[in-house]
């Protein structure tokens, strides 16, 4: 049966990223990643597929949420860093900044974590977006050293970056009484270190 209005009767169709992620996260709990199709998904959102795949070009997509976006807006947080601050005190800030939650979304931010995490058909996936926020540290570090981006150790303080960020997320999944900010600014903490034994 149709409304008034000409649509079917029921939830009304949704066209926006947050909604759409809430009926993911909820059937990837409910039946596992692997298990839950783009159709299905589809179908809880309350859109076609084909609108579906307008937001997301894969299933793989949609627990990496705005993660374009985020990036750039980490590009111009390193970019507005003080100039007078040394590079490791940079880079820690803007990926605070990057992974500021607010405490509303605690509780899907850390389903979104886990599932990047710990789903093992999203590794490979994850991979590709790991390199390119790397890629985004990098470029940073490298302007600030007067280096070429490809150098090793732009690129070095890009992977250790990444490692530091990871393992602060691991401690956050596994210690809930921690919030994120704590482990990450724990953890990036070792940029500090690094930069002692390799630049200065």
């Amino acid at each position: 049966m149709r409304s008034m209005s000409g649509r079917p009767k029921g939830r009304p169709p949704v066209t926006d990223r947050a909604a759409i992620e809430r009926a993911a996260f909820a059937l990837f709990t409910e039946r596992g990643f692997e298990a839950t199709t783009l159709d299905a998904i589809a179908e809880a959102a309350g859109i076609g597929r084909r609108t579906l795949l307008r937001y997301y070009p894969s299933k793989n997509d949609i627990p990496w949420g705005r993660f374009d976006e985020s990036l750039a807006d980490l590009r111009e947080s390193l970019a507005s860093m003080p100039r007078d601050i040394p590079v490791y005190e940079a880079v820690h800030r803007a990926v605070l900044t990057f992974n500021h939650v607010d405490e509303a979304a605690v509780a899907q931010h850390r389903q979104r974590m886990t599932l990047l995490l710990r789903t093992p058909a999203l590794q490979a996936h994850s991979a590709l977006k790991y390199r390119q926020w790397c890629e985004v540290i990098t470029s940073y570090v490298a302007g600030r050293l007067g280096m070429a981006p490809g150098d090793l150790l732009p690129r070095a303080v890009g992977q250790v970056s990444l490692a530091l960020t990871l393992t602060a997320y691991d401690t956050w999944l596994e210690e809930e009484d921690r919030t994120i900010e704590e482990c990450l600014d724990e953890a990036l903490s070792g940029l500090r270190a690094y930069f002692a034994g390799t630049v200065g």
